[in-house]
Parts: structure tokens; sequence; C-alpha cells
């Protein structure tokens, strides 16, 4: 299936709006609801549309310390970066992990309530880890753009 400027209609509007109803979508695509579902099932068949969900805001969630840690490994086995890759999928203060180029191995965005627990955090999880060497850790003084839609 290619992807038309129609699909790309979709995505955009499903994106701002995952709630949108079927019939309020169709209505602002110009199709029929069904043609409309069978679209959007095709899209997520296809992976493009990957899941729905709420956007929920850190802060009222008790969650007001944001950091973006850079973790180096101590060597780059398999084994260890496994392990590594397991252990940050298990932590409910790692919101984002991306294996990335350059000096950090990787890069982690973590939400934390407060300095303390992100200390907990690094302590008690993070160095505890025998693949990690070390993290720098820069704190997230305001977020100005974030969560985007993928098409504009």
């Amino acid at each position: 299936m290619e992807i038309d400027d129609r699909d790309k209609r979709i995505l955009r509007l499903l994106q701002e709006d995952s709630r949108i109803s079927n019939a309020e979508l169709s209505e602002k695509v110009g199709m029929s609801a069904s043609a409309l579902w069978r679209r959007v099932r095709a899209l997520e068949d296809l992976g493009v549309i990957e899941r729905y969900g709420a956007v929920v805001n850190a802060k009222a969630m008790g969650l007001g310390f944001e950091a973006i840690v850079h973790v180096h490994l101590t060597r780059h086995d398999q084994d260890k970066s496994l392990e590594f890759v397991r252990a940050v999928e298990t932590s409910p203060l790692v919101q984002e992990c991306y294996a990335t180029t350059g000096q950090a191995d990787y890069h982690l965005r973590v939400l934390a309530p407060d300095l303390d627990a992100y200390n907990h955090f690094l302590e008690e999880f993070l160095f505890r880890l025998p693949a990690v060497a070390s993290a720098q850790t820069n704190l997230v003084l305001r977020t100005i753009k974030r969560d985007r839609p993928v098409l504009p």
C-alpha cells in the first residue's frame, strides 16, 4: 500500500486527536465511514499506525525532574549490552532509550519525582548494571518542542 495524501491527512488528524470518532474523521477526510475504517485498519496492519494513546502531563503526575542521560558502556560485549537494554526496558523512570553514534553509547530520557529519586535511580539501578562505565546527566530546564506529529 502506497501512502497517499488522503492517508497523510488521516494520520495527521489521528495524531492530533486519537479519540476522534470514525464519523468525524470520515467527514474531515471526505470519505465514507466504512471506506475510512478500512483505510485506517490497513494503516494499522502495515505498522504505519503503531498504537493510540493519551499524552499525560508528567508534572501533574508528580514527575517534575527530567534528565537526558548519556550512558557509556565498559565494552561492547553483546551479552552485556543486551543485559543493559533489558534492564532499561524494565525501569519505569526511563521514558525513552536510544542507541546512538558518537561519544555515548545510549541516551536515556528519565523522569523522576525529584533529585533524590533520580539519585536513587543512578546509585541503585544504573550504576549497578555491569556494562555501565559512566553516565553524564543533562537536566532538562524546559521543553521547547516534543511529541510533534510525524507528518507536518
